[in-house]
Parts: structure tokens; C-alpha cells; sequence
């Protein structure tokens, strides 16, 4: 595809204010960072903007390359209108769904989205028919960029943690200081999670010190694993905010992970990677995107299983009650790639 110059472009549109849209949720938004990162330095003087719903604002509340946060706090019209306010010269959509539509719609500007691939991902959840691309969604997201001239700079993703909530190593139990596995056992969906048997396996063959990290949801289950696995295991679920989890996850000498939005945040930061993949495909092109280091991440999966994916998000059960996805994942093959990254 031939697109002009961004300086030729800027210059002949006159370009002041763009807007992104991506309200939800941590791994996608942090996924959209190299697109604002390349947005804010191949357009400079160029206004950046940036609409999330209230709950992920951490994720990017300190991100330089934006210059102007829109917070939704669900009253979609009354949000539209505040944006309409603002007079975007070009709305970059890197979310696709009925809201972020009804915002391009009613402000009347030029915009643009990225292939969502829907119907590919119905066809490889229900028929177990793989036509989905061999293109990472962060690729997807610079095709709503392109328009604008905007290249993919290779440098990957970024994530911004205000120093406030960094965490000091010095302030874990005595041991974790001189370096540590961050395991997130947390995920939104059941059927992207490791029984807890497998969890403490992990723990407790791999010899390393462990910092468990999840949400609010997960305190019960990471005190429950971290009793389980003996005292080089600790458990921080619920006790942190993101931005300190983030920091932990910084931290870390490895993190291993699944599906969900802290992989994306340790991608970020160029750590090693170990995720372990239940319900959902690697196929889905949400990987860890480290084009930088490539050999950081290491995916862990069953593969050949004649009901998976199930979803492309997730289930609170097994639709098949057996959930082999999970329940056959080898312990040694992350204990070995746990101990390849040392």
C-alpha cells in the first residue's frame, strides 16, 4: 500500500488533534503503546489523545506520549460530547466495537479502525477452522495508523509506572532481594487459569523464590497456593494496585504468566516470559510482542486438543468439564523453561 509522506500529509491537512480510542482493558490498551509511542514522535506538534474507561487510567495515566486523558464513566452520550468539544482532526479506533463507532459517528471527523478479524476467530473458536493471519494484533492496530503515514518503529511495547508506586525489592522477605520468579496467577476467565495443584508444583520443584501476583479475586487462591508451596512463596494478590504489580513484575528475574494483562505489561519490560495458554491460541495474535527479543518468551500449551480454543476470551468452567486444556499442562516443561531463562 502506497501512502504519502506524515510530513507531506501534516502539512497539507493541518493536523493538530488525534484521538485514540481503546477503552478497555490492560493487556489490549498496554498493547496500543507502540502505536501512541510512533503517533508522538513520526507527527511532532501533533496533539495526542487518548479515551479510556475510568478503571484502566492507570495503564496509561503516565504515559508521555499522551497528551490529553478522556475518561468514560459509562454515559456514552454525555462522553460524546465532550469529546465533540475537543474538534479531533482524525480518530485513530483501536477498539471496534459499538461504542468507540458511535463516538467516530457522531464526531464527523476522518477516522479510521484495524481488522478485527471476528468472523476468522468465529470460525477457529466453533469450527476449529485456522484462516486467521500470522500477524501479531499490535501489526492489526498500526493498520488504523497508516493513513496517517505512521510506521511501526520495531521497538515494542512500553509501560510507564509513576514512581510513587514503584516497590522497593528491600521491602520483600528476606531472600526475595537477591532475585525472584513473579507468577501471575490471575486471570478474568477460569478457563485461563492453572489449577492451583499445578501452581504449587511449579513452586515448589523450580527452587526459586516466588511472588504471586493477581487482583482482589485471586487473595484467596494466592494464600491458599502460598501455604501450599512453602515459605519461598508469597502472595501479593489483592495487596497491590496495577502500577505496583507492574513494578514487581519489572523487578522480577522471569515472570510466568497466562493469558491476560500483566504478560503484556512484562513483555514491556523485555523480561523473560513463560505463558501458559488454556482455553485460548497463541493463534488469536496476543502473544507476548517482543520483536526486540524474541527468544524471551516461551509459550506453554496442550497442543492437539479437538475443543480448543472454546473461546477467545474465556469461561467461569470447562464447557467440557474435563478441562484438559489446564489439567494437562507439564509442570517439568515449565520447570525446565523456568530454569533455560537463569
Amino acid at each position: 500500500m502506497n501512502l504519502m509522506p506524515k510530513s507531506y500529509f501534516c502539512k497539507k491537512s493541518g493536523l493538530k488533534k488525534i484521538l485514540v480510542i481503546r477503552l478497555s482493558s490492560i493487556g489490549d490498551i498496554v498493547l496500543t503503546s507502540p502505536v501512541l509511542r510512533c503517533l508522538k514522535q513520526q507527527m511532532p506538534g501533533v496533539s495526542i489523545h487518548f479515551a479510556v474507561k475510568r478503571q484502566f487510567l492507570p495503564v496509561v495515566a503516565s504515559n508521555p506520549h499522551i497528551d490529553k486523558i478522556h475518561v468514560f464513566d459509562g454515559d456514552l452520550k454525555a462522553f460524546t460530547r465532550e469529546l465533540k468539544q475537543e474538534q479531533f482532526d482524525y480518530i485513530v479506533d483501536l477498539h471496534q466495537n459499538f461504542r468507540s463507532w458511535f463516538i467516530r459517528l457522531n464526531l464527523r471527523t476522518r477516522s479510521s479502525g484495524f481488522p478485527k478479524l471476528n468472523f476468522a476467530k468465529w470460525l477457529l473458536t466453533r469450527l476449529k477452522i485456522d484462516v486467521m493471519p500470522d500477524v501479531h494484533i499490535v501489526d492489526r492496530y498500526f493498520r488504523a495508523a497508516m493513513p496517517l503515514g505512521i510506521r511501526n518503529d520495531g521497538k515494542g511495547l512500553d509501560y510507564f509506572i509513576p514512581r510513587e508506586e514503584e516497590i522497593e525489592v528491600t521491602t520483600l522477605p528476606t531472600g526475595f532481594a537477591q532475585g525472584y520468579v513473579a507468577f501471575v496467577i490471575g486471570a478474568k476467565h477460569a478457563t485461563k487459569r492453572l489449577p492451583e495443584k499445578k501452581i504449587v508444583s511449579i513452586c515448589r520443584e523450580s527452587g526459586h523464590p516466588f511472588v504471586l501476583l493477581g487482583g482482589k479475586e485471586d487473595a484467596e487462591r494466592g494464600q491458599a497456593i502460598a501455604r501450599e508451596a512453602g515459605p519461598m512463596v508469597v502472595s501479593f494478590c489483592g495487596r497491590l494496585s496495577l502500577n505496583q504489580s507492574a513494578s514487581l513484575v519489572r523487578q522480577a528475574g522471569a515472570v510466568i504468566t497466562h493469558d491476560t494483562g500483566l504478560m503484556h505489561v512484562a513483555a514491556a519490560f523485555r523480561k523473560k516470559i513463560i505463558s501458559v495458554w488454556g482455553n485460548t491460541v497463541p493463534e488469536f495474535g496476543m502473544t507476548p510482542f517482543m520483536p526486540v527479543d524474541p527468544g524471551n518468551s516461551v509459550i506453554i500449551e496442550v497442543k492437539g486438543l479437538s475443543c480448543r480454543p472454546c473461546s477467545k476470551l474465556g469461561y467461569d468452567r470447562c464447557p467440557k468439564k474435563h478441562f484438559r486444556c489446564m489439567e494437562e499442562i507439564d509442570v517439568q516443561g515449565v520447570v525446565k523453561a523456568l530454569s533455560e531463562t537463569d
